[in-house]
Order: structure tokens, then sequence, then C-alpha cells
């Protein structure tokens, strides 16, 4: 089966030197690889700027802004089974870039921004055969906030964890996650290593792809 995953943070340029970013560490997306290849399945990963291996086997796509992202993986989805938009992408992005370095002031600066694309909505807007997966990091409200998109970003399944904790998520090598399924209850997965948790929710992925499928014929 051939997956295609995305991961880690993206990175939205200010200036020569400054970006826009978040704390995404990328853990999560390549652990799920790893899994997806451990069961020797086909993966193409397409990786914001991250400190991690490569996945062996895996083919890696290396972007930095949310434009790369959407670019590479519209190229890439036509091709795949299973779709997983793990990836942490910038919500905004300056409005304006300096192609030099912007010079220190003593007065206040004011920084407008404007929305990036959303590469989720974007891709499962248009007709395609494989099963989505997306991912919700919330701080408040995650059921009611994982549960809207994963209606509204047409989303087969939702994959959603609570990043208001400082040693739990993003930038740690542990995760607890709620899976979302359409005219299910959610399911919750316990703390643990993001290593095994991507095994456990691989499994997850392709029972829920396989129940789908079956529904359909």
């Amino acid at each position: 089966m051939k997956f295609l995953i995305t991961a880690g943070p993206t990175r939205e340029p200010l200036d020569a030197v400054r970006y826009l970013s978040n704390r995404s560490s990328g853990k999560m997306g390549y652990a799920i690889a790893a899994a997806a290849l451990e069961e020797k399945h086909q993966v193409t990963l397409i990786s914001g700027p991250v400190a991690l291996a490569d996945p062996l086997g895996a083919k890696v796509i290396r972007v930095t802004t949310g434009n790369e992202m959407f670019e590479a993986a519209s190229a890439q989805i036509g091709a795949c089974d299973v779709f997983v938009m793990c990836a942490a992408v910038c919500d905004y992005k300056p409005a304006h870039y300096s192609a030099g370095k912007m010079k220190k002031h003593d007065e206040p600066f004011a920084l407008a921004l404007e929305p990036t694309r959303d590469i989720l909505a974007s891709l499962t807007s248009v007709k395609h055969d494989c099963f989505v997966v997306g991912f919700a990091a919330e701080t408040q409200d995650l059921a009611v906030n994982a549960t809207r998109k994963l209606r509204e970003k047409n989303c087969d399944l939702l994959v959603a964890n609570d990043v208001s904790h400082a040693d739990l998520g993003m930038e740690s090598d542990e995760n607890e996650l709620m899976i979302f399924l359409p005219n299910d209850e959610p399911r919750k997965v316990a703390r643990g290593k993001k290593t095994e948790l991507a095994r456990t929710l691989l499994k997850i992925i392709l029972n829920a792809r396989e129940n789908c499928l079956t529904k359909k014929t």
C-alpha cells in the first residue's frame, strides 16, 4: 500500500534571516512513516525543516514553506492509497517579505500577517481516491474542534491531541491521542512513546480504511 505522509513544521520567511514557524518536531509524522515501512508499505514523506534522520526506505521530499508543502503533496496525492496530513503548517505568513535583514528600531513594530493556504482542505476539496487522515493540535475544546475539522476538511479519520502540556505532544517523545471517525464515538489512545503510538495508529488507520472500502462496495 502507498502512504503519503507530511511531517514537521513549515517556515514562512519575514526577511533574509527571520521566519515564522511553530514548535513541531516532526517526530509523530516520522514515527508513522517508520511504522508503515516496518509493515512493508511504500512511503513518501514530505517533511518540513526537522532535526531527524530520514526513515530508512522512505522517499523523502524536503520543503520549507506551506506553499512548497502544498505543491509537493498535490503532485503526490494521486498515486497514494492513504494520505496522512500530520504536518503542523503555519496558519499565517508575513504579508510582506524583505530581501535584506530588517533593522531593529527603538519604536514598536507591527507585523502584518495573512492566512496561508489550508493544505488539507485544498487537497480534499477535489476528487481523490485515497483515505485521508487529518491531525488537529488543540489547547482547548478538543472534541468540538476535532469534530468540526473532521467534517470541514473532508477527512475519513482525524487524530487530535492536546498540546497544552509542556511534556506531551510538540517537542516531546510522547503523545496522547484521540481518534475521531464519522458516525462513531471518539477513541482514546493512551499516553505513550510516539514510536509505539504510531504502530497502534497505523492499525487503526488500516482497519478504518478497510471498513470504509467495505461500505462503498
